[in-house]
């Protein structure tokens, strides 16, 4: 387990992120949410109605994990999945939640990634499965997502973007990064294979028990087991 950051090096990691996601275009306007649970259990978060390009450090929410706001400013009604996710998951300690155009395509169309075509979907992201639809804003977003906060790295929701998690915020981060890419892939190998004809080539069942041992040899006990 990776140290906690204090609550000033979360402000700044919030900030930091904020601008890669927002660079990368993974969101518009003053879409998504970012936390960190901090050394001293209380939670950063992203205020609401900001854009996560455009931030401060100084305009960071403190909240505890039961929801109550410390200090000034109003985080986004979509705080309660990322509380919900400190709550089922001591391990968690960053949440990053935006909307990256390819992976959540694949959820509007409702295809989870949870059938990988390269190896780093076994050992980086892990499966990433799809959480049904939920009204924004309501309990019923973090009941969607409950289910796999123990055991995978993350999830795409239906008709909503995706969210990722992990032992600190960057690793949230990379986590999402990689999800992107991975559903780029995808995308291309599936025109690729209806322009050419050609099928796209499958992991076998015992390629991914390897790829399944490697990642816990690496002490990554999330992810899910990835079907063939």
């Amino acid at each position: 387990m990776k140290t906690p950051m204090t609550e000033a090096e979360a402000r700044k990691a919030i900030v930091d992120i904020g601008q890669r996601v927002y660079r990368s275009g993974y969101v518009g306007a003053n879409d998504g949410n970012i936390s960190c649970r901090t050394v001293d259990g209380t939670i950063v978060v992203t205020p609401t109605g900001v854009s996560k390009g455009y931030m401060t450090p100084e305009m960071m929410v403190v909240m505890k994990t039961d929801g109550t706001v410390l200090g000034p400013g109003k985080p986004s009604s979509e705080v309660k999945m990322h509380l919900r996710a400190y709550q089922c998951n001591p391990n968690i300690h960053g949440v990053v939640h935006v909307h990256p155009p390819i992976a959540t395509a694949y959820g509007v169309v409702g295809i989870p990634m949870d059938q990988p075509v390269v190896a780093e979907g076994v050992l980086v992201t892990g499966n990433i499965p799809l959480a049904a639809y939920a009204k924004p804003g309501t309990e019923a977003v973090p009941d969607s997502i409950e289910p796999y906060l123990m055991t995978h790295n993350g999830v795409l929701l239906e008709r909503h973007g995706a969210i990722t998690w992990g032992e600190d915020v960057y690793q949230a981060l990379y986590r999402m990064e990689a999800i992107e890419h991975q559903a780029k892939i995808m995308l291309y190998a599936e025109i690729l294979s209806r322009l050419t004809g050609k099928n796209r080539q499958r992991f076998t069942e015992a390629e991914l028990a390897d790829l399944v041992s490697i990642r816990e040899s690496l002490g990554v006990a999330t992810g899910g087991t990835p079907r063939p």
